[in-house]
């Protein structure tokens, strides 16, 4: 019964090789598209810690192409962004690296390692993604003594991390719900072209 809830039927719809220039043309998109959908939601005030559209891509990327292709597009995404915008800001940049950086890794390697279907490796790296900010907000506190939140001076990295959760779940929310339907959708369309 676990399988059929949880396991897929098709493995990882791309296999990237890094000898393969197309490879990096893959993750050049998935990390363009990574920085200007945030920019975007920036444009409306609160609209990117609520709706987490650069989460979006880097989740895709990993789905579709693996746990290498998911940390890279997650590493590349906030210094890019930063490059080009100055956001996230330089105090939660090494936090918000590592987390975003840790979900396309766990998502990929949960699709790609154990053939989890979308919104179970979705699921595992968002509770992935968050030990992982948690953490790495507690190493920021050791070493500058201060944790960076909305929340200000009173903020511990736990209340940090919880202040993010609670603002973000309308984004979790619905990339659980978009991300897994366009994997279905792309399956179906796939299988009817393989079946003509």
């Amino acid at each position: 019964m676990f399988s059929r809830i949880a396991v897929a039927n098709r493995s990882l719809p791309l296999s990237l090789k890094f000898t393969d220039i197309r490879t990096y043309g893959i993750i050049a998109v998935f990390t363009a598209l990574s920085v200007l959908t945030p920019w975007l939601f920036h444009q409306v005030p609160a609209a990117g810690p609520t709706f987490l559209p650069m989460h979006f891509f880097i989740f895709a990327a990993a789905l579709a192409c693996g746990w290498q292709a998911g940390l890279i597009v997650g590493l590349l995404t906030p210094l890019a962004s930063f490059a080009i915008s100055g956001m996230p800001a330089m105090t939660v940049l090494p936090q918000i690296a590592v987390e975003v950086a840790a979900y396309g890794a766990i998502a990929g390697l949960l699709r790609q390692k154990f053939n989890l279907k979308p919104v179970w490796a979705l699921l595992g790296a968002m509770v992935g993604g968050r030990v992982a900010l948690l953490l790495a907000v507690v190493i920021v506190q050791a070493v500058t003594g201060h944790v960076y939140s909305p929340l200000g001076a009173s903020a511990t990295p736990f209340s940090a991390v919880w202040n993010t959760i609670a603002q973000s779940w309308p984004g979790m929310l619905i990339q659980l719900a978009i991300i897994p339907a366009a994997f279905w959708a792309i399956e179906r369309f796939n299988a009817r072209k393989k079946a003509e």
